[in-house]
């Protein structure tokens, strides 16, 4: 998450979890923030955080896939249409879980793309790019 460096949820928000089978969610995710750590450390990296423009397309591409079913015509809570004015957002991750898992391995395979890595606190190095910033 933008502005929280090393924040890991399990099954959280943006993720296919409650809409699959959990057991096979979280094993994903703990080997995969495990991999993560595992990478930070044998990079010399103390942090790492998702950008703004990661977050935005990871929204914008799940609110693409929620467009396409039932699930979005729905004036319900959990799209934030009881809020007068909230812009209209599907909380899991919609594809479903092989799409989910192969979006992670592609992100992991561009060098952890759309994160910053940051090597001391006040250093930050984009993922796959590597500019200091």
């Amino acid at each position: 998450t933008a502005g929280f460096p090393n924040m890991f949820t399990i099954t959280g928000p943006g993720s296919p979890s409650v809409l699959t089978n959990m057991q096979t969610s979280i094993d994903h995710h703990v080997e995969w923030i495990g991999a993560c750590l595992v990478y930070l450390r044998e990079n010399g990296m103390k942090s790492i955080e998702a950008s703004v423009e990661a977050e935005d397309a990871w929204v914008a591409h799940n609110n693409e896939e929620t467009a396409k079913t039932i699930r979005y015509k729905c004036t319900s809570w959990y799209l934030g249409a009881n809020i007068p004015g909230k812009p209209r957002v599907f909380m899991p991750y919609i594809a479903g879980f092989d799409v989910y898992s192969r979006k992670c391995a592609e992100i992991v395979d561009a060098g952890y793309e759309g994160f910053h890595l940051m090597p001391h606190e006040n250093e930050r190095v984009d993922a796959a790019i590597g500019h200091s910033g």
